[in-house]
């Protein structure tokens, strides 16, 4: 009797270590948890400030945020320019020869960490935070002091966002083949919400000022229409929360424990049948 006791006691304690231990690995993919005490209530107006994040509250979103898009550090910019309001291409400036043919990637240039680029003639020209089209006029108000009445098209070229559709190993890096992208096509782009995903848990993370802002979106109801057209900025990440898989999750944890267990417990069956 003290034997099987003990043996009971020993059973009980390796599967109290092992629930533990596999408790642990259910659910660990999941990411950007916000801490209890970080979050705002729905109906506040404050916004939560940490040294890394802002929390946005969706009272304090704006309804109708489709604002254009602004250029952003590393962004790399090209620009055709041609003079008379757009009768002759400048050539050397605008990468296109005598015979009207593109002359490569050569023309395009980098914004700077300190928010400026360096552009033909001009030097350094500040157009962190501009629109496209204050970049266009910008550059157009300091070339005609160069060439006669100059027309400038600019575009970005390496505009792209970080997508996690709710379902591991389906994060995507999308390019945004358009100045002006919403969030809904960005996650049409990625693919969509994925089976596991929450819709009405979705988290538009964008780097302002330093820190990461972070806009709780919901688009599970006919209301989030009003954050639907919503547009995205380079280097944003917009994280769909997936579903917890407790069940699945915990079966595919506790399966080769329950083996060992298995293995174990015959093992001692087969002590005490032969005492």
């Amino acid at each position: 009797m003290k034997i099987q006791r003990k043996n009971k006691s020993i059973f009980g304690l390796l599967l109290a270590v092992l629930l533990l231990t596999t408790s642990c690995g259910v659910n660990s993919n999941l990411m950007f948890k916000i801490p209890r005490n970080s979050e705002a209530k729905s109906d506040s107006t404050q916004q939560k400030d940490d040294k890394y994040y802002r929390i946005i509250t969706q009272d304090s979103i704006p309804k109708f945020k489709r604002e254009d898009y602004r250029i952003s550090y590393d962004d790399k910019i090209t620009f055709t320019m041609s003079t008379n309001d757009g009768q002759r291409i400048v050539e050397g400036l605008s990468g296109v020869g005598t015979a009207g043919q593109a002359a490569g990637n050569s023309n395009e240039y980098i914004v700077r960490s300190d928010g400026f680029v360096q552009l033909p003639v001009l030097g350094d020209v500040k157009l962190l935070g501009l629109t496209i089209k204050q970049s266009e006029d910008t550059l157009v108000k300091l070339y005609d002091k160069h060439y006669l009445n100059p027309f400038i098209q600019l575009r970005v070229t390496n505009q792209r966002v970080i997508v996690m559709p709710g379902e591991g190993g389906d994060a995507q890096v999308v390019t945004l083949r358009n100045n002006n992208t919403t969030i809904m096509e960005v996650i049409a782009e990625a693919g969509g919400i994925s089976r596991r995903g929450r819709a009405k848990s979705i988290k538009l993370m964008r780097l302002v000022d330093g820190k990461r802002e972070i806009y709780p979106i919901d688009l599970s109801t006919i209301d989030g229409l009003v954050y639907a057209d919503m547009i995205v900025q380079a280097n944003d990440y917009i994280y769909i929360e997936p579903n917890p898989r407790l069940g699945r999750e915990a079966l595919a944890e506790f399966t080769p424990y329950i083996a060992i267990l298995s293995s174990f417990t015959i093992v001692l069956s087969l002590i005490n049948n032969f005492k």
